[in-house]
């Protein structure tokens, strides 16, 4: 008969535990902190500084710790402000003497864009602006007879009787005061192909100034920030006579011009002195001849 065998097996005093990585918290948006700590980390006794640092997926560091050689320590971090949403490996590595690492997850989430409204706003309220219609002189009508023209370095204001009693304006009173609305030629009167200038006043500041005569246009031009204006009269055709003269430039202007044509009087004159006299030469020559022959 056998006898029992007893079997003893030594036990370390104390066993080490597998390294393990714990954080807080382990959620969280890019740009927050977190705190890490472990067990099972053993740095050797002789280790002067037993520090760590904290990985983030491996490759960057995002924070640091310290240990002991009972395998514990901790230490901080910071989440990279380009992490992407979801899960992320977060590892501490010891960086001063040989010793295990350990590794854990971290979720990061991205909170949501809030957008805030700018507030309504209504237009505001703009009345159309209001347009006053021009003011628009109405025409000046001179009395019949009043006939106002002027030549180089005179000025002839001519008055024929009239059942009106108004008092025409003389050409002084028209270019002194733009008021009165007066046309002026500077000829009374005119042979065809002279050159005749009108000048007038009363008209619109920028007005267009259109001068006609005979149912055609004889001139244009633009009235001055006076009113006034000035203008040759060019007669495409014209025959004998007193024509009337018309600017139209919002009010209408009234003048009058004589077209006379050349008289040959003078010419004939002469020439029936100078025939007559040779018809009296020859009628006392003949008158001689016949005294003669009597005797």
């Amino acid at each position: 008969m056998m006898a029992g065998v007893t079997v003893l097996v030594a036990t370390p005093a104390s066993a080490q535990q597998p390294p393990a990585l714990s954080l807080s918290p382990n959620v969280g948006a890019p740009g927050s902190g977190f705190k890490v700590s472990w067990t099972g980390i053993y740095f050797p006794r002789t280790c002067e500084f037993p520090q760590v640092r904290v990985l983030w997926d491996g490759k960057t560091v995002v924070g640091s710790g310290s240990g002991n050689s009972g395998g514990t320590g901790s230490g901080s971090a910071t989440v990279p402000a380009n992490a992407t949403e979801g899960g992320h490996r977060v590892t501490v590595q010891p960086t001063s003497c040989q010793a295990s690492s350990a590794s854990n997850t971290f979720t990061v989430r991205i909170p949501p864009v809030t957008t805030t409204k700018p507030p309504t706003t209504q237009p505001p309220v703009t009345n159309p602006p209001v347009t006053n219609p021009p003011v628009t002189n109405p025409p000046v009508t001179r009395p019949p007879g009043v006939t106002t023209t002027t030549t180089p370095g005179t000025t002839t204001t001519t008055t024929t009787p009239s059942s009106s009693s108004e008092t025409p304006p003389s050409s002084t009173d028209a270019l002194t005061n733009p008021d009165d609305g007066v046309l002026i030629l500077d000829k009374e009167n005119i042979q065809p192909g002279d050159d005749l200038t009108a000048t007038g006043t009363g008209c619109p500041k920028g007005a267009n100034v259109t001068l006609k005569s005979l149912g055609q246009d004889v001139g244009k031009t633009t009235a001055d920030e006076n009113g006034t204006f000035r203008s040759p009269v060019k007669f495409s055709s014209i025959e004998p006579g007193r024509h009337k003269v018309r600017a139209e430039c919002g009010i209408v202007l009234v003048g009058n011009v004589d077209v006379t044509l050349s008289s040959s009087s003078g010419g004939t004159t002469s020439t029936l002195v100078v025939l007559l006299f040779f018809l009296l030469v020859g009628a006392a020559m003949l008158r001689r001849q016949f005294s003669g022959l009597r005797r």
